[in-house]
This record gives C-alpha cells, sequence and structure tokens, in this order.
C-alpha cells in the first residue's frame, strides 16, 4: 500500500497548496471550502493507507525483487450467479425517478433497493470456506 498511500499523500499536498493559495489570492469561500474539503478527503484516505501499510507490511506489489509465482494460488470466491444486481439497480433507478417525480416513487425505490442490497451482504454470508 505504500504507492498508493504516497500518490494520495501528494494529491493532499496538492490541495493543500492548491487551497492556500486561492484563499489568499481569490478572497472567495466557496471555492476555498471547496478545495479545502477535498484536501481533508484526500488526506483521510492517505492517513488510511499508511495505517494500513504499518499494520500489513509490504505486499507483493510493494517489492521489487518478487516473482511472478510468488502471487498465484487461489484467488477468492466469486458468485456464479445473483439476481440481487439486477434488484438494487432496479431499486436505485426507480428511487432516482422518485426524486424527480415524487416521494411515493422514492419510497417505493427504497422498498426495492433494500432487499438488494440485504441480498448483496447475506447472500453467501452462511458459505463454508
Amino acid at each position: 500500500m505504500r504507492a498508493e498511500a504516497c500518490l494520495f499523500s501528494g494529491v493532499a499536498v496538492f490541495f493543500a497548496l492548491t487551497a492556500s493559495t486561492y484563499g489568499w489570492f481569490a478572497l472567495e469561500p466557496a471555492g476555498t471550502v471547496a478545495l479545502t474539503v477535498s484536501f481533508l478527503m484526500s488526506a483521510l484516505v492517505a492517513a488510511f493507507l499508511w495505517v494500513q501499510h504499518a499494520r500489513r507490511g509490504e505486499r507483493l506489489q510493494d517489492r521489487t525483487d518478487v516473482a511472478v509465482v510468488e502471487g498465484t494460488g487461489p484467488l477468492d470466491f466469486f458468485a456464479p450467479r445473483s439476481a440481487y444486481p439486477v434488484l438494487t439497480a432496479t431499486g436505485v433507478a426507480v428511487f432516482a425517478l422518485g426524486v424527480v417525480y415524487g416521494l411515493w416513487l422514492a419510497l417505493i425505490g427504497i422498498g426495492v433497493l433494500i432487499p438488494g442490497v440485504g441480498g448483496f451482504v447475506f447472500e453467501y454470508g452462511q458459505r463454508e470456506p
């Protein structure tokens, strides 16, 4: 995670410098606040990545002397098929239409969206490893 942490640290420094320069010269609060929030969000991601790097150590992708064969093996479990992506997409689409056309349609969209997301979360929760 070192490369990602360095990348987001650089983005955070860029937004900090840009926000301070913009705040000094523009004298306009909206842009300064937007750049400051961008700095805070990228700094949060950078801090998370640095903590993960410190906890878990270097990954295979972080080392330069690694052989390809060291990263082989079973990847993970991939679901063969599921109806929940279609249900979730339908719920999101109906909810978005409900934002435009009325609260009643948005509530129906939420009613369709909640089982879709719940299905994603709990579909393979009890499977054997």
